[in-house]
């Protein structure tokens, strides 16, 4: 089991009521919850290569991507 230490973390009626919602419909507790967002949101793993949406071999470099509007 990992250490955890004890924090207080104050909400608002209406968020504490939904976060006790998901956690008896999910099966978890409220602390699981909010560990979970914390991790989801905050301690995110940044994003790493190249994101591509194309297939196949680019038919420009990005120096001349402007290109496509020199001749209309």
């Amino acid at each position: 089991m990992t250490p955890m230490v004890k924090t207080q973390v104050y909400l608002g009626p209406e968020e504490l009521d939904a976060l006790h919602q998901v956690a008896a419909r999910s099966d978890r507790s409220v602390a699981d919850l909010i560990r979970e967002a914390i991790r989801r949101v905050w301690l995110r793993p940044a994003r790493e290569g190249p994101v591509g949406i194309w297939n196949g071999k680019p038919r420009r470099t990005s120096v001349d991507h402007d290109s496509i509007y020199d001749n209309p």
